[in-house]
């Protein structure tokens, strides 16, 4: 049975989707862009400040969902500019401990939505 996953704290769906789904012990989350969740305006200065705002809208994500960065053991990373990803890479860095950091693929797309630089996706495991 799936449960359907919605915080505040992270911007609201723009389309058919939900910003979680809860099956079992298993949380699949849909893709993160860095809009700020209380105005939904884009945070796009630099891509280090663009990841940021993905990452603490992943986290008020897995928070909803009584878990941490520590639960995650998937993530996707889709980029614009695979010469931007030392920069990411910097800022994700932060988010885990490397001994238990999760696996992780990055791909480098021609377009995003809203034309963002960078979005991720997780899939985290109480």
């Amino acid at each position: 049975m799936k449960k359907i996953i919605y915080t505040d704290k992270a911007p609201a769906p723009i389309g058919p989707y939900n910003q979680a789904v809860l099956v079992g012990n298993t949380l699949y989350t849909s893709g993160q862009i860095a809009l700020n969740p209380v105005t939904m305006e884009l945070i796009t200065e630099t891509i280090e400040i663009e990841t940021k705002q993905v990452m603490e809208n992943m986290k008020a994500v897995l928070e909803a969902a009584g878990m941490t960065f520590e639960n995650v053991v998937k993530t996707t990373i889709f980029i614009m500019n695979m010469g931007d990803f030392g920069k990411i890479n910097d800022v994700y860095e932060t988010y885990f401990d490397e001994k238990t950091a999760p696996a992780r693929e990055t791909i480098q797309v021609a377009c995003l939505p809203k034309n963002v630089n960078i979005e991720i996706s997780m899939i985290a495991v109480l």
